[in-house]
């Protein structure tokens, strides 16, 4: 799928520079929350409960409402508001399959450029996350940053975790 174009190398003979379509992303760059990035790879352990934590500490997205800045006329610009950063966490006990770390980074990045709730946001990457990679169980956590003077942390679980 084309994001842009770029200038390619000098044709010699025209002494021009062709464009050459860009297309390093496999989605378009207003699009939200690309299950389909994500891969896994067989679980060396299958038959051992253990827990997977990966710590993402540069989670991006966009606040839905916009305006209530004093700079709202150019936060127009954006879908959504002002961008939002958080740290997020996601533990899991793997079953068949664990999840790829560069899927999940690409994945992860698709929410960038859209408006979503910090309560969605966090719903939503366990529910594909979950999907994808079918755990024993699994918890997200968005820890964000303050906005407004309020500090959010959101958790989300699902299966049932088994002490050891």
């Amino acid at each position: 799928m084309n994001i842009g174009r770029t200038p390619g190398p000098l044709d010699r003979e025209s002494n021009a520079r062709p464009f050459i379509e860009m297309t390093a992303r496999p989605y378009p760059m207003s699009c939200m929350a690309q299950p389909e990035l994500l891969e896994t790879f067989p679980n060396p352990s299958p038959g051992r409960d253990y827990e997977i934590t990966l710590l993402c500490s540069e989670f991006t997205s966009l606040c839905p409402i916009g305006g209530v800045e004093t700079d709202a006329a150019e936060l127009s610009q954006l879908k959504g508001g002002a961008p939002d950063f958080g740290v997020l966490t996601i533990t899991y006990v793997p079953d068949a399959v664990c999840i790829e770390l560069k899927s999940l980074k690409l994945y992860l990045w698709s929410y960038r450029n859209d408006g979503i709730f910090y309560e969605r946001a966090v719903n939503r990457i366990l529910e594909d996350l979950s999907v994808c990679a079918k755990p024993r169980w699994m918890r997200v956590t968005g820890d964000f940053n303050v906005r407004g003077g309020i500090k959010s942390v959101i958790t989300a679980s699902v299966g049932v975790r088994r002490d050891a």
